[in-house]
């Protein structure tokens, strides 16, 4: 056991040298002037923000994934975010307020550049890429610290690689001041305050994760440092950095929330709204003001409204939807419904071809049916002369194909039969050649003879009324067979 806890030891130490950056680190001189240097925004590097600005812009407007990518590489806010982290952490308040002076104007003259963009572009309707960055959450807190700890190893050490632009790329700093501008710019302030609040999370976080980086590599203070000042700095910073985790706690919490009930909501719908000759043409699950909703839109045969309402929301009370409110439509009425969209037409379209489909399968099956069974009794009509002539004591014939049920096991089967009318009975021999030539004159199997049946409307029967109506018949049971 002993030897077992020495093994964990040295192992533990030789993982912990693999992790030590010590001797990769640059002095902290040649660090803080390569940071310095990124927190101003004169001359080249404000030119920069100014075409990373309508680049991301661009890219927001049009949907385009590759050109917001490029705005996030070439855009400079974050060198005055981690001049602000390493002010803090070494207390040089100068640089800080310097830093916070520059991203103020960054921002600012983002969402001013970008709502003018958006005034003058023709394309107003907000793309997925938008939509994407108003909903911030507790995930977004998580990207920009662990983006901000990889930016300031990145620069405080020698072998600095390719990090920074992964930096920019993962902690996604301009695309949201572009959708703030697009917000004000359309004056859709869930936009706006939702695409800000991504901003100062990531910012914020990649703040503290420079200025915690700072102080874990042990970066001296300046001089002339003031504690009373720096503890108040600190506490201001702390208290943005908890306030921030906890509205995007919320907003996460909020977020899971809404996406069990897209998860429950649609499983419900696929699961318990299945009818015989109705099918769900489209559906929609939404939170609006707290309460939610589901849009189910029926196409089909109509079914009863309020017990279908009844039984649907007893159904949402035993999955765990109580509370939801319903609304199933029913066709395309003008009054009820809107004017179906292009994706509920493609639906309907795709539903109704299949329809079609099966239809015309059921049609070309009966169809099928109706032929043999009608090939099949047609067929007398064309052999009663030939029988006439083989056999001359057959005075009527008729065929069917019929099917046979058994009334308790409820087996059904496909019987082939011949009728004749033989008043001075047919022999075994006959028969047996009745069969035959019936079989191969009609290419069929399992030919079933009944001879003389009792009551069989014969036509020589009704043509013998018609001409004799006093005449009495003799009973067909009396017929000998």
């Amino acid at each position: 056991m002993e030897k077992f806890k020495i093994f964990i030891k040295n192992a533990c130490k030789e993982m912990l040298t693999y992790l030590n950056v010590a001797n990769d680190l640059e002095p902290q001189t040649d660090a803080e002037t390569s940071i310095r240097a990124g927190v101003s925004f004169k001359g080249s590097q404000l030119l920069v923000l100014v075409f990373a600005i309508f680049i991301a812009s661009l890219g927001l407007n049009t949907n385009s994934i590759p050109v917001i990518i490029g705005a996030m590489l070439i855009s400079p806010l974050m060198g005055p975010i981690i001049g602000m982290g390493l002010g803090i952490g070494i207390q040089d308040f100068d640089l800080l307020r310097k830093g916070l002076k520059n991203i103020t104007a960054a921002i600012v003259g983002s969402l001013l550049a970008s709502a003018f963009y958006f005034l003058i572009s023709p394309q107003y309707e907000g793309s997925s890429q938008l939509l994407a960055r108003t909903s911030p959450s507790i995930y977004d807190v998580f990207v920009a610290l662990f983006g901000g700890g990889a930016g300031i190893i990145s620069i405080a050490c020698k072998n600095k690689g390719q990090v920074m632009p992964g930096v920019a790329i993962a902690t996604s700093l301009m695309p949201p001041l572009c959708t703030a501008g697009y917000g004000l710019a359309t004056l859709q302030m869930h936009f706006f305050f939702g695409a800000l609040y991504l901003f100062f999370t990531n910012m914020i976080f990649i703040l503290f994760a420079t200025w915690i980086g700072v102080k874990l590599m042990g970066y001296k203070k300046i001089v002339y440092q003031n504690e009373k000042r720096a503890k108040k700095v600190q506490y201001i910073v702390y208290s943005i950095v908890f306030a921030t985790i906890g509205v995007s706690a919320y907003l996460t919490f909020l977020m899971i929330q809404k996406n069990i009930f897209y998860e429950k909501a649609s499983q419900f719908v696929a699961t318990e709204m299945v009818f015989p000759n109705t099918e769900v043409l489209s559906h929609k699950e939404y939170m609006e003001k707290g309460k939610r909703y589901i849009d189910v839109t029926l196409i089909g045969d109509a079914l009863p409204k309020d017990s279908l309402q009844l039984a649907m929301m007893n159904k949402l009370d035993s999955v765990g939807l109580g509370g939801t409110i319903l609304n199933i439509r029913q066709g395309f009425s003008s009054r009820e419904n809107p004017m179906p969209n292009e994706q509920n037409m493609d639906q309907f379209y795709r539903l109704m071809q299949q329809e079609i489909a099966g239809r015309q399968t059921e049609i070309d099956s009966l169809k099928a049916i109706l032929t043999i069974h009608n090939q099949f009794s047609d067929e007398s009509i064309k052999v009663a002369p030939e029988i006439k002539v083989i056999f001359p004591g057959i005075k009527d014939i008729a065929l069917s194909q019929m099917v046979a049920a058994d009334v308790n096991a409820q087996v059904k089967d496909t019987v082939s039969m011949i009728f004749i009318n033989a008043p001075a009975g047919l022999n075994r021999t006959d028969r047996e050649k009745l069969i035959k030539y019936i079989e191969v004159r009609l290419n069929r199997k399992n030919i079933h003879l009944t001879v003389n049946p009792s009551e069989f409307p014969w036509p020589s029967d009704n043509t013998s009324k018609a001409i004799s109506p006093k005449e009495k018949p003799k009973p067909s049971g009396e017929l000998k067979k």
